[in-house]
């Protein structure tokens, strides 16, 4: 059987050639946060398929190429429709567990110290998966991984928001009922749908000490970003590219200093965008706004986050843009003051020592 890393899924990521050594060698040795990352949009394809078998699900891939056939995504919609379905092999605790020390695995291989991973929540309470089960397995795999490699792990359940306002209630209930200490958010993604009628649901959750982090302006407008910033009380934009359409949004951002997490394969994966070199990552960066780095669903569009660091400098940056970024992520995080010093004084270091083209 053709192995993991020997899959094309009819792309690959870019290669270390693409890049001088030096840039190269300055990506991997950065330390890295990751915070928009999906914890199962990450999962690889063998364990996809180890829980295919297992539970012997109709209508999903059975080997290798099949897998990268169905990760050929039409457009946005597609791909929501084929995640939505790929959760399905996720039933039991050692489930969660198995997948969870996988993606920190690979995070903590590419030098990520710190991720927050989007847990797509309702889509398990919906095919009776309890809340329960879901963190339990996920708590279980993120201590044995913390244990292993290093890594931080925290977590932003979320609900897709073209399921309404009763998919979001009965989320955040479940969140408020069984969701441990390392839940640090809460999210909204799915169909880009208008925000301002889950304003209620982000209320309760802000008072309950949760953060504000739902995507926005991925393929919405503009407009769905400023509703996510007055209506739901936004502390990060997940995506946020289309904010470069409205210059008094851009300037807002920037002002405020309100992060943006970008993800450039993944927009040009689910087609937000139509080319890698119209990507706005360079634009936004020069506007001022806190931009962040991400993967989003890293085996879906054949990336990961060392990945996305090589694409944002063939889209133009150089090695001290690049430690930008990781600054950026940095500052973006749910991290402890002192937490976040030790480790941009760190990046900073990195940088001192490398020597990039």
């Amino acid at each position: 059987m053709e192995s993991d890393s020997g899959i094309q899924y009819r792309r690959q990521m870019k290669s270390a050639e693409t890049v001088a050594p030096a840039v190269e060698a300055l990506i991997q040795d950065l330390p890295k946060v990751e915070l928009h990352v999906h914890l199962e949009g990450s999962m690889q394809p063998a364990t996809f398929l180890e829980l295919v078998r297992k539970y012997d699900v109709p209508g999903l891939p059975r080997s290798l190429k099949e897998v990268g056939d169905y990760y050929e995504f039409r457009d946005f919609p597609h791909f929501i429709d084929v995640y939505i379905a790929s959760v399905q092999v996720l039933r039991e605790e050692a489930d969660f567990a198995l997948l969870t020390r996988d993606v920190a695995a690979r995070l903590a291989a590419q030098n990520v110290r710190y991720a927050e991973l989007h847990v797509s929540l309702y889509n398990h309470l919906v095919r009776g998966v309890p809340a329960s089960v879901v963190f339990a397995g996920i708590e279980h795999g993120r201590r044995d991984a913390e244990r292993e490699h290093g890594i931080r792990l925290r977590w932003i359940p979320d609900f897709p928001g073209d399921f309404g306002v009763e998919a979001g209630e009965q989320t955040l209930d479940a969140v408020l009922a069984d969701g441990p200490p390392s839940v640090v958010g809460f999210g909204v993604g799915g169909i880009e749908v208008g925000r301002t009628p889950f304003k209620g649901i982000y209320a309760r959750a802000r008072a309950a000490g949760l953060h504000s982090i739902p995507h926005a302006g991925e393929n919405g407008g503009p407009e769905r970003v400023w509703e996510a910033l007055t209506t739901l009380g936004a502390e990060r934009i997940g995506h946020g590219i289309d904010s470069m359409q409205d210059p008094r949004l851009v300037e807002h951002l920037s002002r405020h200093q309100i992060p943006v997490d970008v993800s450039p394969t993944s927009n040009l994966r689910t087609r937000a965008i139509a080319s890698i070199e119209e990507h706005p990552l360079p634009r936004m960066l020069d506007a001022g706004l806190l931009v962040t780095l991400n993967s989003d669903d890293p085996p879906m569009f054949g990336t990961d986050l060392v990945n996305e660091y090589r694409t944002a400098h063939i889209l133009g940056l150089d090695g001290a843009d690049l430690a930008r970024l990781a600054r950026n992520g940095v500052a973006a995080a749910f991290l402890e003051p002192a937490d976040k010093r030790a480790l941009s004084a760190e990046i900073d270091a990195v940088l001192a020592d490398s020597q990039p083209a």
